[in-house]
């Protein structure tokens, strides 16, 4: 039993560490710490390896994007922390969600006809999961609270897609991340809440 343990490590060693680490990089986001950001990019270049062996070409091309969105994300919560002292929450409009969402379809469409001429596998679902991970990925970077109600559906049905590729791990890796998802929006609501009450406070008279 040992040995098959030590031999699924060693087999899965790349896999097993994007796991870790992308845990404790959702996790730091969730409570809105900058250090999430670095942590997230170790994951995203881990994973791109994870993805390219499985030939789930989009989700490995969707790691490249996600390493472009990452160090955006982390000067964009920089520049907030520095600003305003801490990363704070921002409101996202009704049209602004339609029209992330429609183009997250339009690049679902655009992508899968791409992955299905070069053979990837799932060529459509895996696009379309990859290219609303980058509407999440976008929110998130912008601070957008619905980046979590996003992340709980994709990664719901990401869990589906990796058990039947037989990438058990990953599954596992994704079904965590849906809980973590549900803990960030919980704790974004708070800081929004937060936010929001302070914002009806009289400014002090100096």
């Amino acid at each position: 039993m040992m040995h098959l343990i030590v031999e699924y490590i060693a087999t899965h060693k790349v896999e097993l560490a994007g796991a870790l680490i992308t845990w404790l990089g959702i996790w730091l986001t969730a409570r809105r710490v900058l250090a999430c950001w670095p942590v997230v990019l170790a994951a995203d270049v881990l994973y791109l390896v994870v993805f390219y062996r499985a030939r789930l070409y989009s989700d490995a091309l969707l790691q490249v994007f996600f390493v472009v969105f990452t160090l955006y994300g982390w000067w964009h919560w920089w520049r907030g922390l520095r600003e305003e002292g801490e990363v704070r929450v921002v409101p996202l409009s009704w049209r602004s969600i339609v029209s992330a969402l429609a183009v997250g379809a339009a690049g679902s469409v655009l992508l899968g006809m791409l992955m299905a001429r070069i053979g990837a596998a799932l060529p459509h679902l895996d696009a379309a999961l990859a290219s609303y991970s980058l509407v999440g990925s976008w929110w998130q970077a912008r601070k957008n609270i619905a980046n979590w109600w996003l992340w709980i559906v994709v990664n719901a049905i990401y869990v589906g897609e990796y058990i039947y590729k037989d990438l058990l791990v990953t599954a596992v890796v994704y079904a965590v991340l849906i809980v973590l998802a549900v803990i960030g929006l919980r704790d974004w609501q708070k800081a929004e809440k937060v936010q929001a009450d302070a914002a009806l406070l009289p400014t002090p008279q100096v």
